[in-house]
């Protein structure tokens, strides 16, 4: 039987318009054998959220350059909950320019890994494939 692939919803959320790193991930995951939707630039939380919910992602990625990322990563992340979405059984991902101050913030508020510009892809998806796996199995023990 063939195993499900992993879902993964890619966003630029916000005003930022920088997506040559996000469009340079999306085909680096989608070669390594992961299912990509990409939702595209200038995304609201909501959309993100919808998307995230009605693809029934393992994993949603967000991207931010612009320094709204306080403000925009927890609303997506209440959003997917408002939708009848887990985040709890999905990775958050949060990439792009964000402050080291910011960091242990985000966690709080439910994101799982924060990766910084010159992040190796391979760490990426390395990241992906062993904690999803953690964070599903911690799911199915409760």
């Amino acid at each position: 039987m063939e195993e499900k692939k992993i879902r993964v919803v890619l966003a630029k959320v916000g005003l930022d318009g920088h997506d040559r790193g996000v469009k340079v991930l999306a085909r680096f995951l989608r070669d390594a054998g992961f299912e990509v939707i990409y939702t595209g630039l200038h995304r609201t939380p909501q959309e993100v959220a919808r998307a995230a919910v009605d693809e029934d992602a393992d994993v949603v990625g967000i991207s931010l350059h612009s320094g709204a990322h306080m403000t925009l990563v927890p609303k997506t992340i209440q959003y997917i909950k408002e939708y009848g979405g887990k985040p709890e059984e999905m990775l958050i991902l949060v990439g792009g320019i964000i402050p080291n101050d910011d960091i242990p913030k985000l966690k709080e508020l439910g994101v799982d890994e924060i990766f910084i510009p010159g992040t190796p892809i391979s760490t990426i998806i390395e990241y992906i494939r062993e904690n999803l796996k953690k964070k599903k199995g911690s799911i199915n023990e409760r």
